[in-house]
Order: C-alpha cells, then sequence, then structure tokens
C-alpha cells in the first residue's frame, strides 16, 4: 500500500497524466463525433444519387461499434501507453529511479504498483469514453446511418468492454518497456511505431507476410476488438486477447528480471 500511495503522489502532483487525459478525452470523443457526422453525409450523398436517378458508385459508410469506439481504442492507448512509459523512463532521466529503488529494495513491485495504478486508471477511463463515443456517435449520425450501432450482440459489446481491457494490458505493457528501454525517445518510438507502422509492414511481404500476421501482437487484439484485418486467424477473437495478454506478461517479466539485475 504504501508503494501505491507513492507512485499515486507522483502522478497526481505532475501535469503530464492530466495533459494526456484531457487529450484521451478529445480523441476518443472528437472522433467519434467525425465519425458519426461522416455517416451521415455519406448517407445523404448516396441517398442523393438515388433520388437523382444515377447509380451509386459507392457504398455509404456505416459505422459499426467498433468504428465509434476506434478513437479510443486507437489513440486514446496509444496515449495511455505513452504517458506508462513515462513514468518510468522520466525515473531514470532524472536519477529519482535511484532513491525509488532505495526506498523500496523490491523493484518488481515498484513496476507492479505503476502498472497497476495507471492500467486500473486508464481501464476506467477508457470505459466511460467507450459508452460516451456510442452515445455521440449514434447521436450525429442520426437514425438511418447509425443503424448498426447498437448495444445487442456479443460482438457488439465486446467491443465495448473490451476497450478496457486492451488499455490495462497496453499499460502494463508500456511500463515494461519503459524498464527495459530506460529512455523516453526510445520507449515512446517503438510504442507508436510498433502498432502503427511496423506491424502493417509484414502485409507487403506478401505470402511469408500473410503467415506471420496472425501472430503479430497488436494485430491479435484487434482481432479481440473486432476491428476488420483481412487476416486468417488460427483462433477466435478470445484467442487473440489470451495470445497478446502472454506477450505482454512476457515483456514484463524480462522488464522485473532486467531491473533487478541492472544497474539503477
Amino acid at each position: 500500500m504504501a508503494v501505491l500511495e507513492a507512485e499515486r503522489i507522483k502522478l497526481t502532483t505532475t501535469r503530464s497524466p492530466w495533459w494526456c487525459t484531457g487529450i484521451i478525452i478529445v480523441l476518443g470523443l472528437g472522433l467519434a463525433a467525425v465519425i458519426g457526422l461522416s455517416a451521415k453525409a455519406s448517407l445523404n450523398s448516396f441517398n442523393d444519387q438515388v433520388a437523382a436517378g444515377d447509380k451509386p458508385d459507392f457504398d455509404p459508410f456505416l459505422p459499426t461499434l467498433a468504428d465509434a469506439v476506434g478513437g479510443v481504442s486507437g489513440f486514446g492507448v496509444l496515449v495511455l501507453m505513452i504517458l506508462a512509459a513515462l513514468a518510468v523512463t522520466s525515473e531514470y532521466r532524472f536519477g529519482v529511479i535511484r532513491t525509488t529503488f532505495q526506498a523500496i529494495p523490491n523493484r518488481g513491485s515498484v513496476l507492479a504498483a505503476k502498472a497497476g495504478l495507471i492500467g486500473v486508471f486508464g481501464a476506467l477511463l477508457t470505459l466511460v469514453l467507450t459508452f460516451g463515443a456510442y452515445v455521440i456517435a449514434k447521436a450525429t449520425a442520426g437514425e438511418e446511418a447509425g443503424a448498426a450501432l447498437t448495444l445487442s450482440g456479443s460482438d457488439a459489446w465486446r467491443a465495448i468492454y473490451g476497450v478496457p481491457i486492451y488499455a490495462l494490458l497496453a499499460v502494463i505493457l508500456a511500463v515494461g518497456v519503459g524498464a527495459l528501454v530506460r529512455q523516453s525517445a526510445g520507449a515512446i518510438a517503438l510504442l507508436l511505431l510498433w502498432p502503427l507502422l511496423i506491424e502493417s509492414l509484414f502485409g507487403l511481404f506478401g505470402k511469408f507476410g500473410s503467415e506471420i500476421q496472425p501472430f503479430l501482437p497488436f494485430t491479435n487484439i484487434n482481432h479481440f476488438l473486432g476491428v476488420p484485418q483481412g487476416i486468417d486467424f488460427h483462433w477466435g477473437p478470445w484467442g487473440g486477447l489470451v495470445y497478446f495478454a502472454a506477450f505482454v506478461v512476457i515483456v514484463f517479466g524480462a522488464a522485473v528480471v532486467s531491473v533487478n539485475k541492472r544497474d539503477a
């Protein structure tokens, strides 16, 4: 409890967590509004072409719940990972980590407290924002364009409760990466480029890339969240979650071993 209290003070008395929280809220709810308005405009344009007797040259964009919460599950979780990584790398940068480890010799408990505190906060925040994103996207899209935005069925509900689970695991992963890399720029670059660029590059390698894609961690968590990716997975959505969770445990375990063996 003393470790958690110390980490809570660090988290709530600095500006970066508040800035990151504001950015997550703006991105999560703002992109939901953009998606809703885009769907409404797309359907109106489609209907106008039909009313004019023309054959529409496109299909209207009718977003699903996975699309509506994309700002939270995509950009919002990325910002959470940056926050979690900075919680570790900033202490290494300013030498505060030495004092922390002197006060708390069990170094693994320090990483666990950071990951647990930020992870629970991120899970609660994203849970609220996913419901908010659903409401905003539904309201801005209108009844017809937002017909697919409904909280019915297991897939729809998984798009809601899956985001907080992803946020918690992503924070644990980011704390582990921060402890392994120890440099803010390197850790943030890795956490951003990994899901946004590196994994998508495998699609350019033909058959070899298509065989590797089902085993990529962020690709698997997106499979769990219901994001269409055009990939033939060897397991269902829950298998994707288990795969990503196992990957997170391996990285975090390696981080605990590293902080116990390396000098602060």
